[in-house]
């Protein structure tokens, strides 16, 4: 399933009323749409609608924007009135692609500077299992994939603490759940319930 983005430009024709002027931000926006899907979404299928806004400015109007450029998301405003975010685009194509799948495998969210992230590393060659590590620190589509993919397990309001794993495609949390089931000893993380993203996270680490 792809996650459908939606540009609606500073053009076209309503009745008597018809748009002259170019918008340079629309222009703008498209490019940075096309060369995100080029890089930071590549491996994400995605479908693309460009629309005359004046030809259909009700559509946009119903979803609460009015101001071109506007873009959309899985039919969700992002942006409006300005030259897009890129990160903002990233991290909603991300979002809505979570939704849709699952991750396949073995996997650990974390960060290098992290010891119970690498206890988990190593809890995984232990037992002779390969997995893929995703640092959330100097990749920011791995901290959005993250978290849109934990918020919805453990809750909104929960801070989520570094490593977050997945073992044989199921969410089992962090190195201490990971060590119970593959019989490892571990040291306590005492981070958990605190943000570890975090300042204060990051000097403890």
């Amino acid at each position: 399933m792809s996650v459908k983005i939606t540009l609606y430009r500073w053009e076209g024709q309503y009745g008597p009323f018809k748009i002259k002027v170019p918008c340079g931000e629309c222009s703008l926006t498209k490019d940075i749409i096309l060369d995100a899907i080029a890089t930071d979404l590549k491996d994400i299928p995605v479908e693309l609608d460009i629309h005359a806004w004046l030809n259909e400015w009700w559509k946009p109007l119903l979803k609460g924007a009015w101001h071109a450029p506007i873009v959309l998301v899985e039919g969700k405003v992002i942006s409006q009135g300005h030259a897009l975010n890129r990160g903002v685009l990233t991290q909603a194509v991300i979002e809505a692609h979570a939704k849709q799948t699952t991750l396949t495998g073995n996997h650990i969210f974390g960060k290098t500077n992290c010891i119970h992230c690498q206890h988990a590393k190593q809890y995984f060659e232990e037992a002779k299992l390969s997995y893929e590590f995703h640092d959330v620190v100097k990749n920011p589509r791995d901290l959005y994939e993250m978290l849109a993919r934990v918020k919805p397990i453990v809750g909104a309001k929960t801070p989520i603490t570094v490593p977050q794993i997945w073992l044989d495609s199921q969410y089992v949390g962090g190195a201490e759940e990971l060590s119970a089931i593959l019989g490892r000893e571990v040291e306590p993380n005492p981070e958990r319930g605190i943000c570890s993203l975090t300042a204060k996270g990051h000097e403890k680490n």
